[in-house]
């Protein structure tokens, strides 16, 4: 299928986040993204994570937990400043290193605590990767010139090795597909409206956001879990949102998931695994979704391993699997239902 038989890629959100269902747990996370001295310095990352669980939906639940983190980090992405609350006795051990892959196996290796208990912290911190990757879109949706200049100061040849090393990183990025064909004038990655995620009629189901002057990139998640009524499976509504500000104060979405699973309650092994694809930048992208269904038959307690073993670079979508690999806490989790 060539581009001009391609349908366009999805740009809808689907915010407001629902309601909190009965009888459920919520947790909810975001990292905000600034630069406090300027564009050319470090990133200041705001992570915060809330558990919060509900009886009726209608009145006010009960906060379980909550985490806060705050990282400086280098152009490079190299970490030069850390702190938590509460803080992991190790957490300082991370200044020095690199966001990226090596960073999250970092963490696991000499934090195994965190992932086995489902810390809150936990999320966040492997979220800092993704966001540190992603979050320099915020210049371009602020001030599209941004980024023209930055093209602009680059020769031929580091214009190229920057598109070459995007090649085969996920599955909208595999060799010969849109996203691999950027000119250096093109500016637009993504013109959907991220709406509000905090539900008018639902002040409570988000904990408070960290906010900053001038622009600024977000990531946020939203992982609902309940028992269902009729037929006794565990389910999960969960929910996937990088964007970042604009001038005029409203956010652009830049990628977006929505995730519904069900699973044994006992045994939990996933038995309905159904990604949306809410908002994403290159029409090829919602074909990772086929792949995701790899993961069904699995158990959710294995699902981040499992993500990793079955959907790295061109055979998933990054931000897709980093929906599902937060489905590992589940286990845990749903004990405090």
């Amino acid at each position: 299928m060539n581009m001009e038989t391609m349908p366009p890629p999805p740009r809808s959100t689907a915010n407001p986040a629902p309601r909190r269902p009965a009888n459920s747990l919520r947790r909810t996370t975001s990292i905000d993204v600034s630069w406090p001295d300027g564009i050319d310095q470090p990133r200041l990352f705001i992570g915060r994570v809330r558990d919060y669980r509900t009886g009726a939906p209608d009145q006010p639940g009960t906060e379980l937990d909550h985490a806060e983190l705050r990282a400086v980090l280098d152009d490079d992405k190299n970490i030069r400043k850390i702190s938590a609350t509460p803080e992991p006795a190790l957490l300082q051990e991370l200044v020095g290193h690199r966001a990226g892959g090596h960073l999250r196996m970092f963490i696991r290796d000499i934090m195994p605590e965190l992932v086995e208990n489902a810390v809150p912290l936990y999320l966040v911190l492997d979220d800092l990767s993704g966001s540190a990757l992603v979050s320099n879109i915020a210049w371009s949706m602020w001030d599209p010139s941004l980024m023209l200049d930055r093209r602009a100061n680059m020769n031929d040849e580091e214009f190229e090795e920057m598109m070459a090393g995007r090649a085969n990183v996920c599955w909208g990025l595999a060799e010969g597909n849109s996203g691999l064909k950027f000119r250096r004038d093109v500016t637009e990655v993504a013109a959907a409206d991220a709406r509000e995620l905090r539900n008018p009629e639902d002040p409570l189901g988000w904990h408070d956001f960290a906010e900053n002057e001038g622009y600024g990139f977000r990531r946020a998640r939203r992982i609902d879990m309940w028992r269902d009524a009729s037929s006794g499976l565990l389910t999960v509504d969960a929910a996937f949102q990088d964007s970042a500000k604009k001038n005029d104060g409203t956010r652009t979405a830049i990628h977006e998931y929505n995730l519904r699973v069900t699973a044994d309650p006992d045994t939990l092994e996933v038995l309905s695994l159904e990604p949306e694809p809410r908002i994403l930048p290159f029409p090829e992208c919602p074909g990772a979704v086929a792949n995701s269904q790899r993961l069904i038959g699995s158990s959710v307690a294995d699902i981040r391993d499992e993500v990793l073993r079955q959907l790295r670079g061109p055979e998933g979508c990054t931000h897709l699997n980093d929906a599902m690999r937060a489905l590992a806490d589940v286990p845990v989790l749903i004990k405090s239902l």
